[in-house]
Parts: structure tokens; C-alpha cells; sequence
């Protein structure tokens, strides 16, 4: 920080010198006019003129150099020079342009205005940043948070930006244009985009440690809008799927590719903005922390009480269950397995260890108060999108169960940030239908040949609180 003393003006004494010498030179001359003209007839008259011409020259001459003894240094930001996740204000002397007029003003106070992550590429040199900061001061745009990330050629600049409601996005993508910005890339933002991107990693790394399944998702907050696949070494049907990735990961432009610890690659895809190499180590890192801490399931569960008095426990699933996941598939009859599988059901230990992998999603199992599963309930990353898939036991359906647990999926994918669930079942299936129905969600229906695809639109806004069944065991 600059103290107010290192901050004063220095003192010039050889200009004070020099208009001291002028002073007493017109002195001298003015003494020599008077004497010349003085004994003339006009004298008097010319000598009041001179004088009110000298006061006049001598105000006009006090009146400008206060003007301009003042001004403001002239402007050095510009460079980049690392992250930044302080908030940088557009009006500060640094960044504004000399004569800036009130366009340039943050938001009125009382005025609507809107959240957006903007990123854009421009050349690492001087007073580019500086150009991109004048321009969205020009538009009244607050800039929350910045942050650089070097290339090796240009410098991608990502912002968090607070901007008056009424403009538009096209208004701001030609701004940015006209200042040198190049492949940007806007997006509407929340208030938990405000957190600064140390914080905000961390908190990723600790869900990620907590829990298996987090992984895709920290990967995808982390990243923002990408697609992420899952290609297991193995397939379903027991043939090796020849997807691998070195140790140290591959950066491919718009695509990165990541070794599973649990065996197998994770491909991170995004067409519409290419990824830095500061976005591929943040990755990487987070699948080295999941590598190293193992298979990890939370362990809470949640007791409820059915209508007719029978008591069952909720918990996460995981692969150790396949045993009893095979036994109650044995226990259902084929058409439960059928409505669930839409079709014969083959090979169900390798469907059912997929499925029960928390890298591919998260299972909710059902048990009776003997320890007995009697109902799975899957929610499953599909690249950008989330399914739903129930299967209840036999015995055990029409008491609310499989309601329970789709309720229980679609928190877990409201607190994930999920934007849709989808549910992939037969037209005949009524009670998945009136499932669905009773999550009172907007609801899409597809149908072809029989197959019904039931799309429910989620709340946009994320829920980051846990429900009760991630929290403490009861």
C-alpha cells in the first residue's frame, strides 16, 4: 500500500528559481516602460491599462496552474500478474480511463442487477486488462472477482460481474470484443459463485473426501458447464473396454482425460470453450486425493415408519452389497425386474456392480428392522444428465416405498446442482408414473414404442445443505 506521504507531489526548487528570476525581470522592465511613457501626455492612462492587464495575465496564470498541479499520475495496470480473488474496483485511478464521465459509475444503488461469469482470452501485455476493466465501467458493471490464467500465448481472464439488470449479453459480449477480448465466453451466475476460488476448491476437495460419488460432480462445479463420462476398464457384459489414460492425465484442447482410481478413465469434455493448463492441474488433483483416500461411502442412516407400523432404514449403498442386491433380484419376479431393466434381465452381477459404484452415481437401499433389502434406488451421472431407476421388491410395493426413495433421489440431485432427473420405464409401469407425479415437479413425457422417458425440471438454484440421511445417523 502507497502511504499518503511517499504519495505527495515532489518540490521543484529550480522552477520556483526561475520564476523568481522572471519575476524580478518584469519588474525591471515594467520600471523602464513607466519611465519611458510616464512623462508622456497619455502616460497615466497607458500605465492603468498595463496594470490591468498584468492582473489579469496573473490571475488567469494562479487560476491554471491549480487546475493542473493536481492531476491524477497517469495509469500502469494492465498486466497480468497472477490470480486475483479480491474484488478490483473498475473506478480506481489504476484502472479507469483519464476523463471517464458518470457512464462510467457502478450500478445506481436500488438498481436491478444480475450476476454473470464471463471469461475471455486477450494478449498478455500491458494495459490489456486495463481495457477490458474501462469497458465494463463504461456499462456500469462492478467487477466481484478476477482471475488469470496464463497460456502460452495470451492470458484467459475469468470474471464474476455484477451488471445492471437491462443490459444485454450481446451488448456485453461486443464490448468486451471491442476492448481485445477473444473466444469469450458468458454465462448467467448465483451468490455461490461469490466465493472465491481457494475457498470454493477446497469445499469441492472435501465433499470429494467424504464421499466417492462426489467426484463427477466436484469435477463439474470445478469446470463449470462440461460433460463427464465414466468409461470403466471393463464393461457390463465382461469385455475389456480398451479406455486408458497415462498417470499424468491428457489435455487435449476441449477435452481432458483422467485415470480412475477405481480403474478405468474419466473424460472431462467441454466443445464450447477450451480447458487451461491451471483447470487441468486443479482436476488432476482432485483424482489423485480420491485415489489416494480409497472406496468411501457415508454411513448415516435415517429410520422411518411405514403406514401399517413397519419400521425401515434408508441408507447408501454401495458395491460391498451386491451380495444382498443379488439375492432380493432373485426374491423379485420378472415382471418387477422387466419394468425395471425393460427387458430380460443377464449377467445381473456385473449390471448390479456398475450400479453400485459411486463412481457412476448414488444408490439408496431400503432394509426391513431384520437387516433384510427389500428396495434399490439409483441416481446415476449420464454424461450432463441425471436418471432416476427404482426397484422395489415384490412384497413390498404399494406401501410408498419406491415414493420415499425417488423423493430422497431427487434431494440428492437438487443438492448435487442437477437442473433435470429423467426416468426411463414402460408406459404400463403406473406406479413409477404416479411416482413422478407426486414429486409435484414440471414433468416432460416421451414416448416411443412403448418406452417412457419422464423428465422432471428441478429448481435451478442448488440446495447445499445436506438432507437428513447424509447428516449424523439417527
Amino acid at each position: 500500500m502507497t502511504s499518503a506521504k511517499s504519495a505527495r507531489r515532489p518540490h521543484h526548487w529550480r522552477r520556483d528559481l526561475i520564476e523568481l528570476a522572471a519575476l524580478f525581470t518584469a519588474v525591471a522592465v515594467a520600471d523602464a516602460i513607466a519611465n519611458l511613457i510616464g512623462h508622456q501626455p497619455d502616460g497615466p492612462y497607458l500605465l492603468i491599462a498595463s496594470a490591468v492587464a498584468l492582473t489579469a495575465t496573473a490571475a488567469f496564470h494562479t487560476w491554471w496552474a491549480r487546475k493542473h498541479s493536481h492531476a491524477p499520475p497517469p495509469s500502469t495496470a494492465g498486466t497480468h500478474d497472477g490470480d486475483l480473488s479480491q474484488p478490483v474496483d473498475p473506478s480506481h485511478p489504476s484502472v479507469a480511463a483519464p476523463g471517464a464521465t458518470a457512464a462510467g459509475a457502478p450500478a445506481l444503488p436500488g438498481e436491478d442487477t444480475v450476476l454473470w461469469r464471463m471469461r475471455t482470452t486477450v494478449r498478455d501485455a500491458p494495459g490489456s486488462l486495463a481495457a477490458l476493466c474501462i469497458a465494463l465501467a463504461r456499462h456500469r458493471i462492478d467487477i466481484l472477482t478476477l482471475q488469470t490464467h496464463p497460456l502460452a500465448q495470451g492470458t484467459v481472464d475469468e470474471f464474476l460481474l455484477r451488471a445492471p439488470a437491462q443490459l444485454q449479453v450481446q451488448q456485453l459480449s461486443r464490448a468486451i470484443s471491442a476492448a481485445g477480448g477473444s473466444s469469450t465466453w458468458i454465462e448467467r451466475a448465483d451468490t455461490h459463485d461469490l466465493v472465491d476460488a481457494p475457498t470454493r476448491v477446497l469445499g469441492l476437495a472435501t465433499r470429494t473426501a467424504l464421499d466417492a460419488a462426489e467426484l463427477p460432480l466436484a469435477l463439474r462445479q470445478l469446470l463449470g458447464r462440461c460433460t463427464i463420462h465414466s468409461l470403466p476398464a471393463v464393461s457390463v457384459t465382461g469385455r475389456a473396454t480398451g479406455g486408458t489414460a497415462p498417470v499424468e492425465g491428457v489435455l487435449e484442447e476441449t477435452a481432458m482425460r483422467l485415470r480412475d482410481p477405481s480403474g478405468g478413465t474419466i473424460t472431462v469434455e467441454r466443445p464450447y470453450l477450451p480447458f487451461t493448463p491451471t483447470e487441468f492441474a486443479r482436476a488432476r488433483a482432485l483424482v489423485e486425493l480420491d485415489a489416494r483416500l480409497g472406496p468411501r461411502v457415508p454411513r448415516s442412516e435415517h429410520v422411518l415408519t411405514l403406514p401399517e407400523g413397519n419400521e425401515i432404514t434408508v441408507r447408501r449403498a454401495d458395491s460391498n452389497d451386491l451380495a444382498a442386491a443379488r439375492a432380493m433380484h432373485d426374491r423379485c419376479s420378472e415382471q418387477t425386474l422387466r419394468l425395471r431393466y425393460h427387458g430380460p434381465v443377464r449377467d445381473a452381477d456385473r449390471y448390479l456392480d456398475h450400479l453400485l459404484s459411486p463412481r457412476f452415481g448414488r444408490t439408496l437401499t431400503v432394509q426391513t428392522a431384520s437387516g433384510r433389502m427389500v428396495a434399490l434406488g439409483h441416481l446415476l451421472w449420464d454424461g450432463d444428465e441425471t436418471e432416476v431407476a427404482l426397484l422395489v421388491e415384490d412384497d413390498w410395493q404399494r406401501r410408498g416405498i419406491g415414493s420415499e426413495l425417488l423423493r430422497r433421489l431427487v434431494a440428492l440431485a437438487i443438492e448435487a446442482g442437477c437442473e433435470s432427473v429423467y426416468a426411463v420405464t414402460q408406459a404400463s409401469n403406473t406406479g413409477m408414473v404416479a411416482a413422478m407425479r407426486a414429486l409435484s415437479l414440471p414433468l416432460d413425457y416421451q414416448i416411443e414404442e412403448g418406452t417412457l422417458v419422464i423428465t422432471a425440471r428441478l429448481d435451478a438454484t442448488p440446495v447445499r445443505s445436506l438432507p437428513p440421511y447424509e447428516q449424523a445417523g439417527h
